[in-house]
């Protein structure tokens, strides 16, 4: 899909904000509010914006433990590990991975004791053979 730079500076802006008025994208930009609200559209049509989320404060997400978990499966688990991953709301994303390890999994609870939890219960579903975690300390760059 080809994005000008307009319509890449808006994604940023959205990124830090997606409740971010109209008119003010449109001043940040130097573009009118119609062609803002225009490119919207279209970046929505053509489904490069799929949905506006929420940004949690910083205060929350210091309260949350994370980690990184990755999974080794049995031959031809993957879709019904894949299920039982999405129906875990502590699992936040899961990536399929290229080398010895199938997939990332990336999870956060609010407590140790509950991300221990959900450790377990990972290594419990059927089709995983092993898991290895890893604690998330602190986190140095996100964007």
């Amino acid at each position: 899909m080809n994005l000008s730079d307009s319509d890449r500076s808006l994604l940023a802006l959205l990124g830090e904000n997606a409740r971010m008025p109209t008119a003010v994208l449109a001043r940040k930009l130097g573009l009118s509010r119609t062609t803002v609200q225009a490119r919207l559209e279209r970046l929505e049509r053509d489904g490069v914006i799929t949905g506006y989320g929420v940004r949690l404060s910083s205060d929350y997400e210091r309260g949350l433990v994370r980690a990184h978990i990755l999974v080794t499966l049995a031959a031809r688990a993957l879709p019904r590990v894949t299920r039982d991953l999405e129906a875990m709301q502590a699992v936040r994303v899961v990536h399929s991975v290229s080398g010895s390890f199938d997939l990332i999994t990336i999870v956060e609870a609010p407590s140790i004791s509950a991300l221990d939890l959900v450790i377990d219960r990972i290594g419990t579903i059927e089709g995983v053979e092993k898991t290895l975690s890893s604690i998330v300390l602190s986190t140095r760059i996100s964007r």
